[in-house]
């Protein structure tokens, strides 16, 4: 067994197949971080970094890939012209375990979907774990730990090597172009890893989705899913079992009803709204009490770099959104300001398109500032469109900049739309550095 990748999920892969008795190599073209080095050599697993040995990694039986390496490496288009099987993290831990799987992907809203079911179910008793796209790495949980339940962030990447792992409860919140520099720039291409989670997933399991997004319910016209469906959506039309009405959000699953008042949601914004109502359907699915699940939707704090209320500095509030990694995220960020707002977006672009957003920074945005190396398409799209646009190359520019240009009761929004790569190591780094720089205001 031959693992590719030597992150979080690659080492938690080789970790279980050590355990399960496999001969378990590691292959990693760059360097690894010094705690996954150190626990390699605990568990006694043979590795290499900073380069492949291609003799070896081609004789494998099966290869597990981390959800980093594209298919476009060249390793991997070895691996392919040689026949050897590819399969994910996911679908590797999914062998050894009898756990119920609750497993959430989306364009948007995933992690703070996740980890409010985990909290719900958490809050409630369940012997529940948090893995996937979050936490740790779902495979070193399964060797190292022993749960009932598990609540998966599941993003594109982990499900293009599904094949056999199936969720008991399926939930995709929306889809909306994103990562379309890893899809050849083909929409579908994003669209069908998308669409895996409701794979091998039978009648007695629950598919729960947004049934006001027109590429989803496209897709479920034309695969027409075996599981019991669960839709959700803004008011009751037709089929939604979960919707908002007279200012209260409304779920009725297991011929019971629950409401409670919207202003009571721990969570923000009509998107967090949505992530709620798909979250109550998996409580009630799962026999979670009211009283309980009102406790957990009123009381769950949110996610780190996702509208993250950091400060406010002389009359102007500063917020986080660095997990914004695309258009539509930000989209919702921004339909969610209630003030003037100046917005640090910019980045490495995965193929954006900025038209989404347009309205809303020409209503919404005292100035722009783009904070990344390259920002020739961002001035392209939006130059002319508000009063002030700047540039930034560090952090520390950008937060300068924006207490410079705000004005009392605005707000400095940092919601980029794009990945952190160019300039830093990732989002959480990007919003560390934001929240670190508005400190020192």
């Amino acid at each position: 067994m031959v693992v590719l990748g030597g992150g979080e999920s690659g080492v938690g892969s080789a970790i279980l197949a050590k355990k399960e008795g496999f001969a378990v190599f590691l292959s990693d073209k760059g360097s690894l971080q010094d705690s996954h080095r150190e626990t390699l050599q605990a568990y006694g697993i043979e590795f290499e970094e900073n380069g492949h040995t291609e003799e070896r990694i081609l004789k494998a039986d099966e290869i597990i890939k981390s959800p980093g390496i594209p298919d476009t490496a060249p390793m991997m288009q070895k691996v392919r012209h040689a026949g050897i099987h590819v399969i994910s993290e996911i679908e590797f831990a999914g062998r050894y375990t009898g756990a119920k799987m609750i497993c959430i992907t989306g364009s948007n809203g995933k992690t703070t979907t996740t980890s409010l079911i985990y909290h719900i179910l958490k809050s409630a008793g369940l012997n529940v774990g948090l893995a996937g796209n979050i936490g740790k790495s779902f495979a070193r949980q399964v060797a190292e730990e022993h749960f009932d339940y598990y609540v998966l962030e599941l993003s594109s990447f982990q499900l293009e090597g599904v094949y056999d792992f199936r969720a008991d409860i399926a939930v995709l919140l929306n889809i909306t172009p994103d990562h379309l520099d890893r899809y050849d720039h083909d929409l579908q291409h994003y669209v069908d890893a998308k669409m895996r989670i409701i794979r091998n997933q039978r009648t007695q399991d629950a598919f729960i989705y947004w049934i006001d997004d027109p590429i989803v319910t496209q897709q479920i016209a034309k695969l027409k899913p075996t599981a019991t469906s669960y839709p959700f959506g803004e008011h009751h039309n037709t089929d939604e079992v979960a919707y908002t009405e007279n200012g209260k959000i409304i779920i009725q699953a297991k011929e019971r009803e629950f409401n409670m008042e919207l202003e009571l949601l721990a969570l923000e914004g009509l998107h967090n709204v949505y992530n709620s109502l798909a979250s109550g359907i998996v409580a009630k699915l799962m026999d979670i009490s009211d009283e309980q699940l009102r406790t957990s939707l009123s009381d769950f704090k949110g996610v780190p770099h996702r509208l993250e209320k950091v400060a406010t500095v002389r009359g102007v509030q500063y917020i986080n959104d660095s997990k914004a990694t695309n258009v539509n995220s930000c989209w919702y960020a921004l339909q969610s300001m209630r003030t003037k707002t100046v917005l640090i977006l910019g980045g490495t672009d995965k193929g954006n398109d900025y038209s989404e957003i347009e309205e809303l920074v020409k209503s919404k945005a005292r100035a722009l500032i783009f904070l990344g190396k390259d920002n020739s398409k961002l001035h392209a799209f939006f130059g002319g469109m508000v009063p002030v646009i700047r540039e930034a190359t560090s952090m520390e520019e950008a937060v300068k900049t924006a207490y410079q240009l705000a004005e009392k009761g605005d707000t400095v929004l940092l919601s980029p739309c794009c990945a952190s790569f160019d300039l830093f190591q990732n989002y959480e780094d990007r919003g560390d550095q934001f929240k670190e720089c508005v400190r020192r205001l």
